[in-house]
């Protein structure tokens, strides 16, 4: 059995600028799966970096508010949202509340640094 617990995994700063703790990745534990997950987290007021994946991804919206951006679409999310992100969109999502926005982060396949592209702020 494996167990991993939120608290118990490091919080760092990730290219999009969202606070990040990576829960499970196929590369760093020995788990038989092709996604990754991990907790992000991002300010009142703040919002990430426009960026794109190769992979798909989805936000599972878990505490505050927020707007979610893909390509040239725009929508309100919060708790219980779930968002698909195509591979290769232009995303980012910007937090309108007042406390932090939290959401959980799945990559299929796992997240890698060379699938990744940053942007400028918007």
């Amino acid at each position: 059995m494996f167990l991993k617990r939120l608290k118990d995994c490091r919080e760092f700063t990730a290219g999009d600028g969202s606070i990040l703790r990576e829960l499970l990745h196929p590369e760093k534990a020995d788990l038989q799966i092709r996604y990754s997950l991990a907790c992000a987290k991002v300010a009142a007021g703040q919002k990430t970096k426009p960026h794109k994946l190769k992979s798909c991804e989805v936000y599972y919206i878990t505490a505050g508010s927020g707007l979610m951006h893909i390509d040239e679409e725009s929508l309100e999310v919060g708790p219980e949202c779930a968002i698909y992100i195509p591979p290769g969109a232009r995303q980012y999502i910007e937090n309108i509340g007042d406390s932090d926005l939290e959401f959980l982060c799945i990559v299929d396949p796992a997240w890698r640094e060379e699938d990744e592209e940053i942007f400028g702020m918007v």
